[in-house]
């Protein structure tokens, strides 16, 4: 049975019945009916109550984002326009307290959570549940009004409600600051006056403010030096991302890798560096690790070549010694010495959760010389070991290894070498026999969670190798490619 209306919800309704007695009251309004208030004018659309209630607005923070399932332009407009009419008034309300205004998308009970806490009194609830955006306390000099918000950006095609906030923010930049935690590129737009660049995002953005920093596509040499400009005023960023496909000449790349080392270098609380086919780097990663402030949690290199001194100066590396996920994949590791990786793996025995060495051409020397390192990594949760060579024996020496990583969730190997002779010569029943003896293995030592292993195939032998498998139910066959 529905619970019937509490008082605050019948007098919020009663309210929302006459627009210009809601509007009226505002002023004296108790505190506790504001949440309530607000979230009934934005379900019903009543556009003027909620611009009104913005400049009436009794905290610090309007968390806004908690209500927008998705980027609503109208809901913007009308809060937007609410804070000009707040900033334009001479004389402000006695009860005017709103400095931030969070278009973040957290979740979406917050309001619930937030009604609740004003009812059993906000310095008490709010606070203890985090219901709050944390505002620095009032000086001398007037505090810019701010807007908090995540960027999720395609700049050859942004939608309307990023163009709109951007727009707005430009136009108003000396009283306003555009606040940003996380910020994700998926595509930069050609260098045009019509279109928002890079560099126009951010110069709108306060880099002291960003956390979180994702290139999800390939980076030019114009557009990398911008970024390692930008990059050394984020102080506080805790995660970078790059993705770069820049062929320059050796003279520029000695340049660019100055200037990026130099702006990484001012980074003190960087936990999480990913650099994906960074073709700069190769013989030049001591510069970008030795310039490295705070240990690391993650580091992610892939997809692109480093020489073996590149290797041997990341064993040397203070800032990994604390690593909990390590990626290397896509970078050849065929003819480093053997020797290198097991050192590596042996500096991060303690911490290390999750380890990806997908497609790096490793062979029986290379995955033999980091087992008992290997071994010893006591808290690895995930292993990815798809797409390199290995034979049934070291196969098999790697399971005995891992015997006792009961924290082990997610298993990708190989399928062993001799499974692609014997697939030419006498069928799949071999190959299923061969992951049958190495899930036995597993299995006499401890209870496997996800095992999954691959071999590659023309697609036009796959519906029967997955027929053939399917029993097991611990394997994965993909096609090439896949």
């Amino acid at each position: 049975m529905k619970a019937p209306p509490t008082l605050l919800q019948l007098a919020g309704q009663s309210l929302l019945r006459n627009e210009a007695l809601a509007i009226s009251v505002l002023e004296t309004l108790p505190m506790q009916l504001f949440p309530p208030l607000f979230m009934a004018a934005f379900s019903g659309r009543h556009t003027k109550i909620m611009k009104s209630m913005v400049q009436a607005w009794p905290f610090p923070c309007l968390p806004l984002g908690a209500l927008v399932k998705t980027q609503e332009l109208e809901i913007l407009q009308v809060a937007l326009d609410g804070v000009d009419m707040l900033l334009g008034q001479q004389v402000r309300s006695r009860r005017w307290k709103l400095q931030v205004m969070d278009l973040w998308s957290v979740h979406q009970n917050f309001w619930n959570m937030l009604s609740e806490a004003m009812a059993g009194g906000w310095a008490t609830q709010a606070k203890s549940r985090n219901l709050v955006v944390d505002v620095p306390p009032r000086t001398g000099v007037k505090q810019p009004f701010r807007l908090i918000v995540d960027l999720n950006l395609d700049l050859c095609d942004m939608n309307e409600f990023q163009t709109y906030l951007f727009e707005w923010v430009q136009q108003r930049k000396s009283s306003i600051q555009l606040c940003c935690r996380k910020m994700k590129i998926w595509e930069l737009s050609t260098y045009s006056s019509r279109v928002w660049s890079i560099h126009r995002v951010m110069s709108l953005l306060e880099p002291d403010w960003m956390e979180e920093v994702e290139m999800n596509c390939p980076l030019t040499l114009y557009t990398l030096a911008l970024l390692a400009h930008y990059l050394g005023q984020m102080r506080n960023l805790r995660k970078l991302q790059i993705f770069v496909l820049a062929c320059i000449s050796p003279e520029q790349n000695d340049q660019f890798v100055a200037t990026f080392a130099s702006q990484l270098g001012k980074l003190s609380c960087l936990e999480e560096l990913s650099m994906s086919m960074a073709y700069f780097l190769h013989s030049h990663l001591h510069q970008v690790l030795r310039c490295l402030k705070t240990p690391l949690e993650s580091l992610s290199i892939t997809y692109c070549q480093l020489a073996e001194s590149d290797l041997k100066h990341l064993t040397q590396c203070q800032s990994i010694n604390q690593l909990r996920h390590l990626s290397l994949r896509g970078v050849p590791l065929t003819y480093v010495h053997p020797e290198l990786l097991q050192v590596l793996l042996e500096k991060v025995t303690e911490t290390l959760k999750t380890l990806d060495l997908k497609d790096c051409e490793i062979r029986d020397p290379q995955l033999t010389a980091i087992l008992p390192a290997l071994s010893h990594c006591s808290q690895l949760s995930r292993i990815n070991l798809f797409g390199n060579s290995i034979s049934m024996s070291v196969l098999k020496d790697l399971l005995h290894h891992t015997a006792r990583l009961s924290q082990l969730i997610q298993e990708l190997y190989p399928a062993p070498l001799e499974s692609y002779e014997r697939l030419a010569a006498v069928g799949t029943w071999r190959f299923t026999q061969d992951c049958a003896e190495l899930m036995d293995i597993l299995r006499a030592s401890r209870k496997p969670k996800m095992v999954l292993l691959r071999i590659l195939m023309k697609p036009g032998d796959l519906e029967t190798l997955q027929v053939t498998l399917g029993g097991i139910g611990m394997l994965l066959v993909n096609p090439r490619g896949v």
